[in-house]
């Protein structure tokens, strides 16, 4: 049955397979299968040209096929990687979203550690030795801890 829609529709075959893809993209969530549907968009087109040609059998039009949907895959990525600006760049690291705000020491900080509490956190702290209730301002991050300096 599908030999038969495929004769039946030649070198639009392809292209009936790429806009489905592009219509599944809609449907399903990641923005991959739109890769795909361009790889048999591009076999369409070379369909087009060479459907009378004795060379351009369907293993050729296969392989092709697959090694247009990696190519198109990896080209898009790269692409999409390129292009990706987000308003928050901090958002997965925490720490570093704090550097440069300011608060008051919780706990003293003897032989360079102690504790802040910003927003609803305690977070441990590296710097000189201060007195509870110091102002300072949070200079670097390494993971967990913040390097502060006092005010």
């Amino acid at each position: 049955m599908l030999a038969k829609i495929i004769a039946e529709l030649g070198p639009w075959s392809w292209w009936v397979v790429g806009l489905v893809l592009l219509a599944a993209e809609m449907i399903v969530p990641g923005f991959f299968l739109v890769w795909i549907g361009l790889a048999a968009l591009i076999v369409g087109a070379l369909s087009l040209l060479f459907w009378d040609s004795a060379f351009w059998v369907w293993e050729l039009q296969a392989i092709l096929f697959a090694l247009l949907a990696v190519a198109t895959t990896f080209a898009g990525r790269r692409l999409m990687l390129r292009n990706a600006a987000t308003d928050e760049p901090f958002l997965n690291q925490r720490g570093a979203s704090l550097v440069g705000r300011t608060a008051t020491l919780h706990e003293p900080i003897r032989e360079g550690r102690g504790r802040i509490r910003l927003d609803d956190t305690l977070w441990q702290v590296m710097g000189p030795d201060l007195p509870v209730g110091t102002q300072v301002k949070v200079v670097a991050s390494n993971g967990r801890d913040l390097t502060v300096e006092p005010i």
